[in-house]
């Protein structure tokens, strides 16, 4: 049975500044394989950071924008780490420093 996407793309300054394309991405831990979240990506590159406003699912990740979130992101079933809790200066937002090699990454269709 597939996964229907029933999410919208957060279209702000931030998606308009980074060309307005956008894309759903799945995060799965590289040590044991378990869904991490679901995150909207502007624009193109590589994956460096999560932005916590951009955070879909699970929903124990999605108002980390609101709360003073200091902690790292870590995996819940093998306890690896995936990023580190940081402010991005240039934009001012709360955002995760991705640690590369430590998550894969799928694109979603959005339904």
């Amino acid at each position: 049975m597939k996964k229907i996407n029933l999410y919208n793309f957060k279209k702000d300054r931030y998606r308009k500044a980074r060309g307005g394309y956008s894309r759903f991405l799945n995060l799965y831990c590289t040590g044991c394989k378990s869904f991490l979240l679901l995150y909207q990506k502007d624009g193109p590159g590589i994956l460096k950071r999560l932005y916590m406003d951009r955070i879909f699912a699970p929903v124990e990740l999605t108002d980390l924008q609101k709360k003073d979130y200091k902690e790292n992101l870590v995996c819940n079933h093998c306890k690896n780490i995936i990023g580190f809790s940081i402010i991005y200066e240039k934009e001012n937002r709360k955002s995760f420093h991705l640690k590369q090699g430590t998550f894969t990454k799928k694109v979603t269709k959005r339904k």
